[in-house]
């Protein structure tokens, strides 16, 4: 049996934490913290190491799913999380217009890995090709990297992006 690390990173309140829990066979492990906001205006919850969850996706394949931190102050667990992973899910919210700490996070990993990625955007429906190429444009993104309408809280919709990165990463190898 092949075991396979794949990373989930964006921002705060992208649902990756939820993203996680919708597809995975275990209990995900999760390590949501009361965080206060920097404007002091109040708190949410927010993960401060990483979730981790697992699914099987053939008799010979399992993966094992990393949630990342969404603030830039855990950049030490970004790069811990980097190690060894065969790629990673950036995933976005469809009603957050700053990407600025999005492209940080995108930037980094990019940086400390040659994996492949995929773009999950959540809350966006399949429809919105136009919105689709605004997340590409605004993120620089080239047009052989997918940008993909997700629902976190769905199963089958999680699924579809785990194996599309996974298709994505097959597909690198066959033509590296």
């Amino acid at each position: 049996m092949q075991s396979v690390k794949i990373v989930t990173t964006g921002p705060a309140g992208a649902g990756k934490t939820t993203f996680i829990r919708s597809v995975s066979e275990i209990t995900v492990l999760s390590t949501e913290r009361q965080v206060t906001e920097a404007s002091g205006q109040g708190s949410a919850e927010a993960t401060v190491a990483m979730d981790f969850g697992r699914v099987t996706i053939t008799d010979d394949i399992v993966l094992y799913l990393f949630g990342a931190p969404g603030r830039s102050q855990f950049t030490s667990m970004w790069q811990t999380l980097a190690e060894g992973m065969l790629g990673f899910v950036l995933l976005l919210d469809a009603d957050d217009v700053d990407r600025a700490e999005t492209l940080e996070m995108a930037e980094f990993l990019g940086k400390k890995s040659d994996v492949p990625f995929v773009v999950a955007v959540n809350r966006l429906s399949p429809d919105h090709g136009e919105e689709i190429q605004e997340f590409r444009r605004s993120l620089g993104l080239s047009d052989q990297v997918k940008v993909i309408p997700t629902d976190v809280r769905d199963r089958d919709s999680v699924r579809d992006v785990l194996l599309a990165l996974l298709d994505t990463a097959l597909t690198r190898i066959s033509l590296g």
